[in-house]
């Protein structure tokens, strides 16, 4: 495996605080951070009061690439958790990355580098965020799904469980520029669906369960289907207001 210049020379080291607790020199614990029981904290990480870290959890473990990964290979730079993050049993948080005040980062839910949660939003059990992805607040992505790495999420955003989406169009095949998807304001994608690589599902769009989404999805719009079409509107009752 590929150790780029972004791994850690220090290691985390024993401390008394919580039962096989590793923590690394000179990261600041508040004195109400709930700590479970053997949770490791990296080098660089930055945590506000009011935090929780369940049992088992890494936080701000820097990343390892493979030596065909096209991933940024510089530093990542500090981990934080901003008042009130939960990063709950066995979930894994890497360097870089945000987790915004009031998120939970459920049980063994995975955040890559340099991605930022916003606040009071929830990345689900098992869930994948890859790297350099920026989220708004209050988004809801749930049980199993993966955010592809460089999505853009905006606030209100609901994705359901085992959703995919992708950011690479030739599979692996070639090194063409990857792009990952764009969901905007307050749309909804159902659970078990596919978006294809850079696909834009539009500010209170639709999109329903088991679908694969080939093309961009209209704000507003209802999308159902394989490949994914428009089939209505999204009642205005069911839009969020502006």
């Amino acid at each position: 495996m590929y150790r780029g210049p972004m791994v850690e020379r220090s290691s985390p080291q024993p401390s008394d605080r919580a039962p096989g607790l590793m923590v690394a020199a000179g990261v600041e614990l508040p004195d109400d951070v709930d700590l479970g029981v053997h949770v490791v904290i990296h080098a660089g990480v930055r945590i506000a009061a009011g935090c929780a870290i369940e049992d088992g959890a890494v936080v701000g473990k820097p990343p390892r690439l493979s030596p065909r990964s096209r991933a940024r290979r510089e530093a990542p730079g500090p981990t934080v958790l901003e008042p009130g993050a939960i990063v709950s049993v066995g979930a894994v948080v890497l360097a870089g990355a945000r987790i915004g005040a009031g998120t939970v980062v459920a049980a063994h839910a995975f955040v890559r580098e340099r991605s930022s949660i916003g606040p009071e939003s929830l990345v689900g059990t098992g869930a994948v965020v890859g790297c350099d992805v920026r989220t708004g607040a209050r988004m809801k992505l749930q049980t199993a799904s993966v955010l592809v790495s460089g999505s853009t999420v905006e606030d209100d955003v609901f994705v359901g469980p085992s959703t995919t989406s992708m950011n690479d169009a030739s599979a692996g095949r070639s090194k063409p520029e990857l792009h990952g998807v764009l969901l905007r304001r307050a749309c909804r994608v159902g659970g078990g669906a596919t978006l294809l690589p850079g696909i834009e599902v539009g500010e209170d769009a639709f999109v329903g369960s088991g679908a694969v989404v080939t093309r961009n999805v209209p704000a507003g719009a209802v999308a159902m289907g394989v490949p994914a079409r428009v089939v209505g509107e999204v009642p205005d009752g069911d839009r969020l207001p502006g």
